[in-house]
């Protein structure tokens, strides 16, 4: 059946739908100069509204949480190192930068809760699989630890209790420097949630660089040899799995290399070389080991706060959820109808 339209000039008959020219403009060019149907499909969501809720997480209480939560649980690995190594200039150095940092994180978690009771209240029940309530009954626990650690160092008083107290602090610093790792791996956000293979590694590197550069920066250069070497392998183990991370993850990475958020990772990652660098040639000319020092801690800051904004980039971007959910029902599809061995060989 015809269509028509009435005008002013009376009835006017209407080109039907299937006749309609489509596919002239909008869209690439095929093979051959053939243009396709329809233009290519573009990734939008209604009301131009994201597919995803985001975390409400605000800049920059959360970024500086990752950052001061992890240099705090590997300074207070690196001060167990320290003590056991007869330096106790760095270990004082890593026991107080372990309870400032504690502080500082559990300060910007709160203040982004918005009252101190909601960290309370997340302590009256211990969840195992809730990344959530493991970190905060870890803080309740590694917070007075690495204070009475770091005040027996600085007074000099109760020194078994704040050897007994750093050696908690370690144990309990080694959950503290990566479970946001599993904090952020846990949710649905794509470029957080796809990327939780080496995400340990990486928030695992970046804590270690920050806690080596603290060392090299603030601890005598005659006991740096500790802190160097945990900063260089921390720097090379967060490139690594960066990378790693980036390759493997293809489209669902782009936000780690594109935008606002790719410029702080990138940024990071060449602060973070040219502090191992410095580091090495501390060796040498203390004034670069210490120069090396502020270079990581930058980078480690850098880093953590690329990766938040990463995640909150494919949260904002349907591509980022779409995209990879079609790939992954092509996939299941393709492997639903592909031939049984026995279908192949009966029709040979």
């Amino acid at each position: 059946m015809s269509e028509s339209e009435v005008t002013r000039e009376g009835v006017r008959p209407k080109t039907p739908g299937r006749g309609a020219l489509t596919g002239t403009r909008g869209g690439r060019r095929r093979r051959g100069g053939e243009q396709p149907v329809v233009p290519d499909a573009t990734f939008t969501s209604y009301y131009g509204k994201p597919v995803l809720n985001g975390p409400v997480w605000s800049a920059p209480d959360i970024p500086g949480y990752f950052f001061t939560g992890g240099l705090a649980g590997a300074s207070s690995m690196l001060a167990l190192a320290a003590d056991a190594t007869r330096r106790p200039g760095l270990a004082r150095v890593s026991k107080t930068g372990a309870a400032v940092g504690v502080f500082l994180s559990l300060a910007g978690l709160i203040h982004d809760l918005g009252e101190p009771a909601r960290f309370l209240n997340m302590l009256r029940v211990f969840k195992v699989t809730s990344p959530m309530s493991v970190g905060s009954w870890l803080l309740a626990a590694y917070g007075p630890a690495a204070t009475a650690s770091a005040g027996s160092a600085l007074t000099g008083l109760l020194p078994r209790t704040g050897l007994a107290a750093t050696a908690g602090a370690a144990v309990l610093g080694s959950g503290v420097a990566t479970y946001t790792a599993a904090l952020v791996s846990d949710t649905a956000v794509p470029a957080w949630h796809d990327g939780y293979r080496e995400m340990p590694f990486l928030f695992a590197g970046s804590s270690a660089a920050s806690a080596g550069g603290l060392g090299l920066l603030a601890g005598p250069p005659g006991e740096a040899g500790p802190a160097r070497r945990l900063a260089v392998l921390g720097a090379a183990a967060e490139v690594a799995a960066t990378r790693l991370m980036e390759r493997r993850l293809g489209m669902v990475g782009e936000p780690y290399s594109e935008g606002r958020s790719g410029r702080l990772v990138k940024l990071g990652e060449k602060l973070l070389v040219a502090g191992a660098a410095a580091a090495v040639a501390g060796r040498r000319r203390p004034w670069l080991g210490r120069v090396g020092g502020a270079l990581l801690l930058t980078a480690s800051a850098l880093t953590r706060w690329g990766v938040f904004e990463a995640g909150m980039a494919s949260a904002d971007d349907p591509r980022y959820t779409v995209q990879p959910q079609r790939e992954r029902l092509d996939k299941r599809q393709g492997q639903d109808h592909r031939p049984a061995e026995g279908d192949r060989s009966a029709g040979r």
